[in-house]
C-alpha cells in the first residue's frame, strides 16, 4: 500500500513538472509593457546575451551589403552562416524557457534566413539583396512585437 501511494505519488509529481516546464517552454515569462508590446523578463545575463545576439545580426547585415556591394559572394557566404541556424545551439536552456513561443520561432525563422542569404550568394549580389530584405522584415516583426526587460523592472 505505501509503495503504491509512492508511485501514484511521483507519477503525479513528473506529470506535473513535465506540464509546467510544457506550458513555460510555449507561454515563456512575460508581461504587457506600456507601449503594448511583450515584455520578455529575463535576469541582467539572459538579456544581454539576447541583445548581443540581435547586434550580431545587425553587424552581419553591415557585413553581407558591404560584401555584395564588393561582388564578394564568398564573405557574404561565411558570415551568413555565422549568424544562421548554427548559431542557435547557444542560447541557455534556462533562456530558452523564458523566451515565448512567437519569439522563438520568429528567432528561429530569422537565423533560417540568413542561411538563406548564404545559398543567394551562389546565384549573386541581387539574389543576396532580396533574401536579406525579407529576412529583415523577420527584425521589424520581433522589434514590433516584442522588448526585453529585467526581472522586477517590468
Amino acid at each position: 500500500m505505501n509503495a503504491k501511494y509512492l508511485a501514484i505519488t511521483a507519477i503525479v509529481l513528473w506529470v506535473g513538472t513535465a506540464a509546467f516546464v510544457g506550458f513555460k517552454f510555449i507561454s515563456g515569462t512575460t508581461v504587457t509593457a506600456t507601449d503594448g508590446r511583450q515584455a520578455i523578463v529575463l535576469e541582467p545575463a539572459e538579456r544581454d546575451f539576447i541583445l548581443g545576439e540581435m547586434r550580431g545580426f545587425l553587424v552581419a547585415v553591415q557585413e553581407i551589403i558591404s560584401a555584395a556591394n564588393q561582388n564578394n559572394m564568398d564573405s557574404v557566404k561565411e558570415t551568413a552562416h555565422r549568424v544562421g541556424r548554427a548559431e542557435v545551439e547557444g542560447v541557455p536552456p534556462e533562456t530558452m524557457l523564458k523566451l515565448p513561443m512567437a519569439f522563438k520561432q520568429l528567432g528561429m525563422s530569422t537565423h533560417e534566413g540568413f542561411d538563406e542569404v548564404g545559398l543567394a550568394a551562389e546565384i549573386g549580389p541581387e539574389a543576396v539583396m532580396e533574401a536579406l530584405d525579407t529576412n529583415l522584415g523577420k527584425c521589424i516583426a520581433c522589434h514590433e512585437s516584442y522588448r526585453l526587460t529585467v526581472s522586477g523592472q517590468e
